[in-house]
């Protein structure tokens, strides 16, 4: 009986796809062989910070540059490599395996890119956009404060007023990623009052950081990682000229969003490749570790249930990302999509780093493998970008609201 199954050479999976697309395999196995073989062996001069790490890094940018394999996710239009999303997804999983990747590759700055290109100025974009792409400028993003609930942005309480043809800020923010080698700043204030929605009370401005008044407080390191850059600074009375709004006034939760979905879903690409990683680590020591008596790990039933229940969350967290990945290359919002990703994937990537480290036993927390450093990174993951209980609370959300609205929610569908 002919099925017609031998017509069909390549069976389509929809946005959830697994099969890695030819047309993405050589890049994605030339950035493989570049982080396994270039940077694993210098990851720890990393994790330790220090300015033995600077001329590491910068012979590795040019190496990346010179292989074609710098910013690659980025819009061509913006100088970068304009890959699509969904074949993105499949590349950025290998440079997310390092840490240490993210800034050799140039695809740290992609949420900031197409934030700037949303929201700035031709004369913006030739000043900081272009060169930002390119690795000679540095934007950091300035919003989180202390004292205020961050799970919920409107509650901001540093300021900018217009006197004249300057903004004057005043305020103070913490966790402002990349903020020690920033030369720029992109801070989130409150300009509006009397505005009939909060979320339009807000604008994003672009702060030089050598203005007076910026001072930085002190390094924050996070969860004792040495190569975290996430310090306080203090704005008083801070002038910049009119012109370095971005957007317009009252338009910068709009363009926040513009940044949030894609760091979500960038992040969670880099995720699969955490887990990935951690995997192979876990399933070798299964293997080859000897217990007394001659008995090895593998023979184990719990050691088996470890790798079955790593397993599910690999592959489960894949289809989620990959899902959410081809809706928006296909245009749409996929706020549920991305909500469950950065919740779901999140929360996998820490059990299958903690399967991996208890396997090794104090091996696994020491310094002597990377999982260590990966599961701390791995809990800041479920704080950044939204903490779990926003994702959730939204997701839950949207989907009840297609019930109440008569159109439920058919995942076959969707």
């Amino acid at each position: 009986m002919d099925t017609g199954l031998e017509a069909t050479k390549e069976l389509e999976l929809g946005g959830a796809g697994y099969a890695i697309p030819e047309r993405v395999r050589p890049i994605r196995e030339k950035a493989l062989r570049f982080v396994e073989d270039r940077i694993y062996p210098v990851e720890k001069a990393f994790y330790q910070g220090g300015p033995e790490w600077q001329p590491i890094y910068k012979e590795l940018v040019a190496e990346a540059k010179e292989l074609g394999l710098w910013a690659i996710g980025h819009p061509a239009h913006m100088g970068g490599g304009g890959m699509p999303w969904f074949d993105y997804a499949y590349v950025n999983e290998i440079i997310g395996r390092s840490d240490a990747a993210l800034n050799i590759f140039g695809s740290y700055t992609l949420q900031s890119c197409l934030l700037l290109d949303a929201g700035g100025t031709p004369e913006q974009k030739e000043q900081i956009l272009y060169p930002k792409v390119r690795g000679d400028v540095y934007m950091a993003f300035s919003v989180t404060e202390p004292g205020a609930a961050s799970s919920d942005p409107t509650n901001i309480q540093t300021t900018a007023r217009l006197e004249g043809d300057e903004w004057v800020i005043n305020g103070r923010k913490w966790y402002v990623s990349g903020g020690h080698h920033a030369d720029w700043m992109c801070v989130m204030c409150r300009t509006e009052e009397d505005v009939a929605s909060k979320y339009d009370a807000f604008s994003m401005i672009l702060v030089p950081i050598n203005t007076p008044g910026l001072t930085k407080v002190r390094d924050m390191h996070v969860m004792g990682l040495a190569h975290s850059d996430h310090p306080e600074f203090n704005y008083d009375n801070v002038r910049v000229p009119a012109k370095n709004l971005l957007g317009k006034r009252g338009e910068g939760f709009k363009l926040f969003q513009v940044r949030l979905g894609p760091a979500r879903i960038t992040n969670t690409m880099r995720w699969l490749g955490q887990m990935q990683r951690a995997f192979d680590i876990m399933c070798n020591r299964i293997n080859y570790r000897t217990l007394s008596g001659g008995q090895k790990l593998s023979e184990k039933q719990l050691m088996r249930e470890y790798v079955y229940d790593s397993y599910l969350d690999i592959q489960s967290s894949r289809a989620i990302v990959l899902d959410a990945a081809a809706k928006l290359e296909r245009g749409e919002q996929a706020r549920v999509e991305l909500s469950v990703a950065k919740c779901a994937v999140s929360r996998a990537l820490y059990r299958v780093i903690d399967r991996a480290i208890q396997v090794h036993g104090a091996l696994g927390v020491s310094d002597d493998t990377p999982l260590e450093a990966m599961y701390r990174m791995a809990r800041i993951m479920r704080i950044v970008d939204g903490p779990d209980e926003v994702h959730i609370d939204r997701a839950g959300k949207i989907v009840l609201r297609e019930f109440e609205a008569g159109r439920g929610w058919d995942f076959a569908e969707r």
